[in-house]
């Protein structure tokens, strides 16, 4: 069953607002008659600011009146209007010994997919456009240096999120009717 947010302070909330009895408020926020009871005589959550279920949408007045008229029944939990928004798998921090492969990475992009945007090389890489523009026409500040290197191997991005990518532009441009290009030949070490 799911709990609401910070069910002690919900608890302290529902035991000073409402006249609910120590079960249902146990139930509801998933602890202990007893707990619930020791908080209602102040002996645990002193200092809690109580957290209200229903500005936050997590009950509705009318529910508590229904479970205040009967002590048998019991609460139930909104479902949230809403739900938090999925985490994306894009990168976010790259450290500093890191960053110089950004360059690397997005020369490769731009050499073995070129059918992907500068949003998406910007979203899977973490920089901006601009760098991606720079590295592009070769303006950049270091460009001398940039030698193509695969992001996923560089640890920028996953493998799933690049083939995700690669799908998502490759869909595009199926349906504006371009040619979808080939897939790059795989790369070969030369003998040193």
């Amino acid at each position: 069953m799911a709990l609401p947010l910070m069910p002690k302070a919900t608890a302290v909330w529902l035991i000073e607002k409402t006249a609910l009895t120590f079960l249902q408020i146990a139930e509801f926020c998933g602890m202990h008659p007893l707990e619930v009871q020791a908080i209602a005589d102040g002996e645990v959550a002193q200092g809690i600011v109580g957290y209200d279920p229903i500005a936050n949408g997590q009950l509705t007045l009318e529910e508590i009146r229904r479970c205040e008229a009967d002590p048998n029944v019991r609460l139930q939990l909104l479902a949230p209007v809403n739900p938090l928004p999925r985490r994306h798998s894009a990168a976010h921090y790259t450290p500093v010994a890191k960053r110089n492969d950004r360059p690397d990475a997005i020369a490769w992009l731009l050499r073995n997919h070129p059918q992907l945007t500068d949003a998406q090389i910007s979203k899977l890489l973490g920089t901006t456009k601009e760098t991606i523009q720079k590295v592009r026409t070769r303006t950049h500040w270091n460009s001398a240096n940039i030698k193509p290197r695969d992001p996923v191997f560089l640890g920028l991005c996953s493998q799933g999120d690049l083939n995700a990518a690669v799908e998502a532009a490759n869909e595009r441009l199926a349906r504006e009717g371009q040619a979808v290009p080939p897939p790059p030949p795989p790369e070969t070490e030369e003998a040193a």
